[in-house]
């Protein structure tokens, strides 16, 4: 039997009031290590954010994106996963190769925080910040819900690595408020429970396992309620028309002397790591307000 990866599944449990999302990554996540030659450590680290992004996605109740920044005066300054509501996923992470890396988490960061921007098509921005002065991503998301949203929620983050492929995945619980003061609740002898279970769940059984088996094996003496499974994909909207439209606050001459010295105007894209090339023509395309250019010429 073939285990369905690059899903997310959410699941709801039909008598305790909790709720929870599964994630397996594969081909997504690999899409992102491909585009940059990341340590293994940074490789972890995107792979823990992606699970993550596409978990916190699925929480969401409208159409939109979920930004995952980390930023801190450590060795790692910059690291990001963007994730909308139907799960494409695009992510970078910028450190400080000049030095050897560590193996723990923590200590990739130094006055380091975590940023979660929620940017809905239609409404107002919303950013909650929490301080990555746990040991691990998981806990830090955790504190994240308990303080900004007063929601008892359980994280897991799994990720592997082999000469064949590279894995991530993950797995949430959340508290489904019945009132506010269920929402402000410290203590859930329901939710312990059901957490405590989730704790044996081994990557092992995440990747080899379908979702309907894994929730047996967990909850056997539950009643849960599975959802239809949700495809993520790895995907970067950069195009060379949009880094053409960036060059329009470039001045034209500015422009022309960069092809007359380099032989073309380069644009890299951060994410995907697309190289797009901008010569004399596109150049003066560009200044004429017309900047559809041929993505065929070069």
């Amino acid at each position: 039997m073939t285990v369905k990866q690059d899903q997310l599944d959410r699941f709801l449990f039909e008598d305790r009031n909790v709720r929870g999302e599964l994630v397996k990554l594969c081909d997504s996540y690999q899409g992102i290590l491909d585009s940059y030659h990341y340590p293994p450590i940074i490789q972890d680290l995107l792979g823990e954010l992606m699970a993550a992004a596409c978990l916190l996605t699925a929480t969401l109740k409208f159409e939109g994106e979920v930004s995952l920044q980390i930023q801190s005066e450590g060795l790692v300054k910059y690291a990001v996963i963007n994730g909308t509501h139907d799960q494409k996923l695009r992510g970078v992470a910028r450190w400080n190769e000049q030095f050897k890396l560590p193996s723990c988490f923590a200590d990739l960061f130094k006055k380091g925080y975590l940023a979660i921007t929620l940017a809905p098509k239609d409404g107002e921005r919303y950013q909650g910040i929490v301080a990555l002065d746990k040991p691990t991503l998981a806990e830090c998301l955790e504190d994240y819900f308990l303080q900004s949203e007063q929601l008892l929620t359980k994280v897991t983050l799994f990720t592997q690595r082999d000469d064949n492929r590279a894995v991530a995945g993950g797995m949430l619980l959340q508290v489904v408020p019945e009132s506010s003061e269920t929402s402000q609740a410290r203590e859930n002898p329901d939710f312990e429970h059901l957490g405590h279970m989730m704790n044996t769940l081994k990557i092992e059984e995440l990747f080899s396992l379908p979702t309907e088996e894994i929730l047996h094996r967990l909850y056997h003496e539950e009643q849960i309620r599975l959802f239809e499974s949700q495809p993520v994909t790895f995907s970067c909207d950069c195009s060379k028309e949009r880094s053409a439209i960036a060059l329009q606050n470039v001045s034209k001459a500015d422009l022309l002397e960069i092809v007359a010295e380099e032989g073309a105007v380069v644009m890299n894209c951060q994410f995907c790591h697309q190289e797009y090339r901008f010569d004399s023509i596109d150049v003066e395309n560009i200044h004429a307000d017309n900047v559809v250019v041929d993505e065929q010429r070069h």
